[in-house]
């Protein structure tokens, strides 16, 4: 077997940040890379998915919806709404199903998902901390309208982004490989 070529190192080496700095990607490096992640496998070439990036107010207003959607109150609800407050950009991937005789919707929310591992792929090589989030408010009434979220739309979860912590995050087991592969 060949040497791990650039693709295999970052998936090898890539962690997630449950912390990160407060620095974060601009708008034109965000660009570039939402540009790569969306040349992945995608049947049709339907992209049923787009990206929401929340800073400042948006951030606040996000946390609000949650602490709704959870029901909390009081300094339970203030310690639920400050959550999406532990980075400097949060980014909503979103689930847009494209009308298709030929791709089924599962098949669309995969792309969806492949696109959210690439962005974070390609923040985590560019220097970048990257954690991906989720709960059950993802699908929420109220996490749904401040995301303004067509109908059909659906949201998968948000990648917190910020600058890389000074300490690495922990190794990750390699998995046993062979337990995962078969053959008929």
């Amino acid at each position: 077997m060949g040497k791990n070529g650039p693709a295999a190192k970052a998936m090898l080496t890539r962690r997630s940040h449950s912390s990160v700095g407060d620095k974060a990607p601009t708008d034109k490096e965000l660009l570039r890379v939402i540009e790569a992640a969306g040349t992945l496998a995608d049947h049709a070439s339907l992209h049923p998915w787009r990206v929401i990036a929340l800073r400042g107010e948006a951030r606040e207003r996000l946390g609000r919806a949650i602490a709704e959607s959870t029901g909390a109150t009081g300094s339970d609800a203030d310690k639920v709404a400050k959550k999406p407050l532990r980075a400097p950009l949060l980014l909503a991937v979103v689930v847009s199903p494209r009308a298709s005789g030929k791709v089924a919707d599962w098949e669309q929310e995969a792309v969806a998902s492949g696109v959210a591992h690439a962005i974070s792929l390609l923040l985590d090589e560019r220097g970048w901390g990257v954690m991906w989030r989720t709960g059950h408010y993802t699908r929420s009434g109220a996490v749904h309208r401040m995301h303004e979220l067509g109908a059909d739309e659906r949201l998968l979860g948000w990648l917190y982004v910020g600058s890389k912590p000074p300490r690495k995050s922990g190794r990750r087991k390699p998995i046993a490989a062979k337990k995962y592969l078969s053959s008929l």
